[in-house]
């Protein structure tokens, strides 16, 4: 007897999820959000995303991003040398109300072919926590600050490698004056192991150089006292960072000095961090 007679009908056959779950019931800002995900088709890979202008500008503009950032020079690849490879993910970005907000093209390194004390050395770098968020919360309550967020676009290509670490010419990019070549990095990437370390070493040193002092509890808290006794605090977890304190026109002078340093988009008062919404009114703040 064939096995699919032994088995019988399958019980999600008999009950079908259509019977309980219906487009119907959501509300129409859903609904429109839900079709749109199906209808856009994402590529599989870059041959796939230059038939279609709306993915090669994404492309483009993360080159320019790239090339920019004088993220790498196109050299020789020296013997003993493994260079790390690399691949195209391409996602869809969209805003609350199901519309599109933009097609985003990302190069990525493959970090896993890396070898430890080769291509990387140290790949740790601290994320803020818990309880320093929660008191950072508590004091803008109780004392009646503001809460800004920033947010650093292409953040991990903003960290300055240290190691010498080589990458294949990324596909689509490839030319007759760079073919058998390769990239050597002169900043992170993202899939490098390395990055996340590097992105906040850069940062740090930035901000230490406009006189914030770390926290040594919590190594992404950095704080800075001025001479009339207010003071700036900042709080960073990976692109997301926190502004607050007493001193707004020091806070709006940082965002400019952050500005010249990084890509930066303000976000205006803080909404969410680390998964969690922050809602602010006249009687305080509410975490959800």
């Amino acid at each position: 007897m064939p096995i699919a007679w032994r088995k019988g009908v399958r019980s999600c056959t008999q009950h079908p999820i259509g019977n309980f779950i219906s487009y119907d019931k959501l509300s129409p800002t859903f609904r429109a959000f839900t079709s749109s995900i199906t209808e856009i088709q994402v590529p599989r890979n870059i041959q796939e995303a230059f038939k279609y202008p709306k993915w090669k500008v994404a492309v483009d503009e993360e080159v320019r991003a790239l090339e920019k950032n004088g993220t790498w020079e196109i050299t020789d690849l020296p013997r003993g040398k493994k260079p790390v490879g690399c691949k195209w993910i391409f996602t869809v970005k969209y805003k609350a109300d199901g519309n599109v907000d933009r097609y985003k093209a990302r190069l990525v390194a493959k970090g896993f072919t890396q070898s430890y004390g080769i291509d990387y050395q140290e790949t740790f770098a601290p994320v803020a926590k818990l309880n320093t968020v929660r008191v950072l919360l508590s004091l803008a309550a109780n004392l009646d600050w503001s809460l800004h967020q920033l947010d650093v676009k292409n953040v991990f290509l903003n960290g300055d490698l240290e190691e010498e670490v080589y990458m294949d010419i990324p596909a689509g990019l490839e030319t007759t004056s760079n073919f058998n070549k390769v990239c050597r990095l002169r900043k992170s990437l993202y899939g490098l192991k390395q990055s996340p370390r590097a992105w906040f070493e850069r940062f740090t040193k930035v901000v230490k150089g406009y006189g914030f002092v770390q926290c040594q509890s919590d190594h992404t808290l950095f704080v800075k006292h001025f001479p009339e006794g207010k003071l700036a605090i900042i709080i960073v977890y990976v692109d997301d960072i926190i502004l607050t304190g007493d001193h707004e026109e020091k806070i709006d002078l940082l965002k400019k000095l952050l500005t010249k340093e990084f890509e930066i988009k303000d976000l205006g008062n803080l909404k969410y961090f680390l998964g969690m919404e922050i809602a602010r009114s006249k009687k305080g703040i509410a975490v959800s």
